[in-house]
C-alpha cells in the first residue's frame, strides 16, 4: 500500500512538473534567428571589361569588397554591355535569374534602368552617374572633381610648356565638370597653362585613346591628363617621356616612369551600405553623391618625381575640401567667351555641376567633337 501511495504521488509531481513547462513556454518569446537580414543577390552591368584596369575594373573592385557581408550571396556581372536601349534585355535577364538588387553602372544605361524597373517593382535598382530616379531607382555618383581638381595643381606644378593634353571620352556633364575641375586645379598654381581637349566618343577603346593622346603630345603638350577606362593614354605619355595623370585606378604599372597621380574610385564603401540597407529594410530611393569627406575617391599616392613642396601644397587642398573650407568651384568663374559664369563668394548648386555643359577659360576645345 505504501508503495502504490508513493508511485501515485510521483506521477502527481511530474504532471505539474509538465503543466509548468508548458505553460511557460506560452510565456516566453521564441528566439529570433541570428541573422534576420534579406539575403542579397546582386547584379551588375557593366560597359566594359573588368580587366580595363579602370573604370570597370575599380566597380568590380567595390562588387567584390560587397560580397565580404555575410548576407551577399555570389553576385553576377556581366561586362562589355553597350549603352541604351539594348541594355534593358541584359538588365531584365539579371532580375530573371534571381537578382534582387542590381547595379547599372554607366550613365548610358539611366532609361533602360527605368524601364526594367517599372516591370520588378520588387527589386531595388542602383544606376551610377544619372539623375533619373523612381520608388524602387535610386542613383549614385562621386565628387570627382574635388581629387581631379588637385590633380591639376599637380599637372600645373610639373609642366614646362605650359601646354596639358586631356583624352576625354563623350562631351556629358560628367566629364565636361572634370576637365573643368582639372583645368582649375592648374590655373590655380600655374594661370599661363592651358589645357586642349580630344574627344574619343568612346570610353574604352584602347588604339583610339592611343591615337588621341599621340595627337595631344604632337602639339606640344608634356602632361597628359584622361576621362577614358583603358591605360592607352598612359603608355603613350611613358613612350614619349612626358608626364600623366591617371584616373579611375592607380594605374602607375602601366607607365612608372611617367605617371604622377590619378583621381581613384573607392565603390567598395558605397556598394557595402546600399546592400546593408536593402538587406535591413531601411533602403530608399534617394541621390547619392560623396566625396573626399566620405572617402567614395581620393587622388592616389604621387610619383617620387613630384617635389615635397607640391605635395605639401596638395595635402593642405585635400584637407581643406574635406573639412568643406576650399570648393573647386567656387567663384568667380568665368568660361571660354569671358562671361562669368559662377560669381565670386558663390558656389554652384549641385544640379548646376550636375548639368555643366561649358568649358571654363583656360580650356582649349569645344563642347561637341
Amino acid at each position: 500500500m505504501k508503495k502504490l501511495i508513493l508511485l501515485v504521488i510521483a506521477m502527481l509531481l511530474l504532471a505539474l512538473g509538465c503543466s509548468k513547462q508548458e505553460e511557460n513556454s506560452k510565456t516566453q518569446p521564441v528566439a529570433a534567428d541570428k541573422d534576420s537580414s534579406t539575403q542579397i543577390k546582386a547584379g551588375f552591368i557593366y560597359v566594359g571589361p573588368v580587366g580595363d584596369a579602370g573604370w570597370t575594373y575599380a566597380h568590380d573592385q567595390g562588387r567584390i569588397e560587397m560580397e565580404k557581408l555575410p548576407f551577399v550571396e555570389p553576385s553576377t556581372y556581366i561586362e562589355s554591355v553597350p549603352e541604351g536601349a539594348e541594355s534593358a534585355r541584359v538588365i531584365t535577364g539579371l532580375v530573371q535569374k534571381g537578382a534582387n538588387l542590381v547595379f547599372t553602372t554607366s550613365f548610358g544605361y539611366m532609361d533602360a534602368t527605368l524601364d526594367v524597373a517599372r516591370r520588378f517593382k520588387d527589386v531595388t535598382f542602383m544606376h551610377c552617374s544619372g539623375f533619373k530616379s523612381a520608388e524602387n531607382v535610386g542613383n549614385y555618383f562621386g565628387r570627382m572633381y574635388e581629387p581631379r581638381y588637385l590633380s591639376g595643381i599637380v599637372a600645373g606644378k610639373m609642366t614646362k610648356k605650359n601646354v596639358i593634353g586631356y583624352v576625354a571620352a563623350f562631351p556629358i556633364p560628367e566629364v565636361i565638370r572634370g576637365i573643368n575641375a582639372f583645368t582649375l586645379g592648374v590655373q590655380s598654381v600655374n594661370p599661363e597653362a592651358e589645357v586642349k581637349v580630344v574627344w574619343t566618343q568612346t570610353w574604352f577603346d584602347p588604339g583610339v585613346e592611343r591615337d588621341a593622346a599621340d595627337s595631344l603630345l604632337d602639339v606640344g603638350a608634356d602632361v597628359l591628363a584622361m576621362h577614358q577606362d583603358a591605360p592607352a593614354t598612359m603608355q603613350a605619355a611613358e613612350a614619349r617621356g612626358a608626364y600623366v595623370i591617371g584616373y579611375n585606378s592607380d594605374m602607375r604599372k602601366f607607365a612608372p616612369n611617367a605617371f604622377l597621380t590619378a583621381p581613384v574610385w573607392n565603390w567598395g564603401a558605397l556598394y557595402t551600405k546600399v546592400a546593408q540597407q536593402v538587406a535591413d529594410g531601411s533602403w530608399e530611393s534617394s541621390a547619392i553623391w560623396w566625396g573626399m569627406k566620405e572617402g567614395l575617391v581620393e587622388l592616389a599616392p604621387m610619383n617620387p618625381k613630384v617635389p615635397a613642396e607640391v605635395k605639401a601644397l596638395v595635402a593642405q587642398k585635400a584637407a581643406e575640401i574635406k573639412k568643406g573650407t576650399l570648393h573647386p568651384f567656387a567663384g568667380p568663374i568665368k568660361n571660354q567667351q569671358g562671361e562669368t559664369v559662377v560669381a565670386a563668394g558663390s558656389i554652384p548648386a549641385d544640379g548646376d555641376l550636375l548639368g555643366m555643359n561649358y568649358f571654363v577659360s583656360g580650356v582649349q576645345g569645344t563642347i561637341s567633337n
